[in-house]
């Protein structure tokens, strides 16, 4: 049960000042759109029903690391009912960090939220929090020889790149194509499932990838993002531990149709059930933030 009708209009305030200071999709993205309209209409309007799930968003903070290089780390980020009387749920993550740090990160930082942030709004103080400490968490051998971000790789170091990208949607018939024979040239596989929304993804080399998103970007979209990466170093790798970490073959067009041959909107089960047996299922609630079915 929310709190009252004042929670839920800080809660909004709270999420307009964040958009007006973050406004790039990079910084601050709001994951459940649903959610957050029905939380603006509750806090509007005295009719209005109580919303039925929680805010999420996701804010991004880049920290320097001594000496070394720049890490995004990515705060996940969940308002509960009767937030700011009670802390936000927020989990840190980086692929910088090892499970334990990652652990041990987040339970410090729910400590702080604990002593520092109860009844008012404390998503910035959260964020400033991370900027400060979250580096301290990674390994202190991190130095710019081992680290696999892209201002620090070793010549012999090959990343291997996985992105998931999304959008609003992909009808228009050039745009699948381009996305096939760019994929096709750049040696990249995955799948682009068209309609609304769209979903592409590109796995390969991190050049090809990062090649691939500069030519899809550049074309007209009402709205892409890159919604998840995944890079994994690979120190001297050849062609076929490459091969491996591929989860597909080539790169083709997956159509979930839910309604017969004429309809745009996907059968977001089907993708599901797709992303399983391809052992991403996890990716789906970054996309769509539901457990599938």
């Amino acid at each position: 049960e929310m709190a009252s009708r004042e929670g839920a209009e800080m809660q909004v305030c709270e999420l307009e000042l964040l958009a007006s200071m973050f406004p790039c999709e990079e910084e601050f993205a709001v994951t459940d759109q649903l959610a957050a309209a029905e939380l603006k209409h509750y806090a509007e309007s005295h009719s209005a029903e109580v919303p039925t799930a929680k805010v999420q968003f996701v804010l991004n903070v880049k920290a320097e690391v001594p000496g070394a290089c720049t890490v995004e780390f990515s705060m996940c980020c969940a308002l509960p009912f009767k937030y700011p009387a009670v802390p936000p749920e927020i989990t840190v993550r980086s692929s910088l960090l090892s499970r334990a740090q990652q652990i041990r990160l987040n339970s410090d930082l729910k400590t702080y939220l604990l002593q520092n942030c109860s009844g008012e709004p404390c998503m910035l103080s959260a964020r400033q929090w991370v900027t400060d400490h979250a580096v301290a968490y990674i390994d202190r051998g991190l130095s710019s020889s081992s680290v696999t971000t892209s201002d620090a790789v070793q010549a012999e170091d090959i990343i291997f790149t996985r992105l998931w990208i999304y959008s609003h949607h992909i009808y228009n018939k050039q745009k699948r194509k381009n996305i096939i024979d760019w994929a096709k040239e750049l040696s990249l596989s995955g799948f682009c499932m068209p309609g609304k929304p769209g979903v592409v993804c590109v796995e390969g080399l991190q050049d090809s990838c990062e090649e691939f998103w500069s030519r899809i970007r550049r074309l007209t979209w009402k709205r892409i993002l890159i919604r998840h990466r995944e890079d994994v170093s690979l120190k001297g790798g050849t062609c076929d531990e490459i091969q491996k970490l591929r989860k597909f073959s080539t790169l083709e067009e997956k159509c979930f149709d839910a309604h017969g041959s004429r309809g745009n909107h996907m059968d977001l089960g089907q993708l599901y059930h797709f992303l399983e047996e391809k052992g991403c299922a996890d990716i789906f609630q970054m996309y769509f933030g539901v457990e599938g079915h």
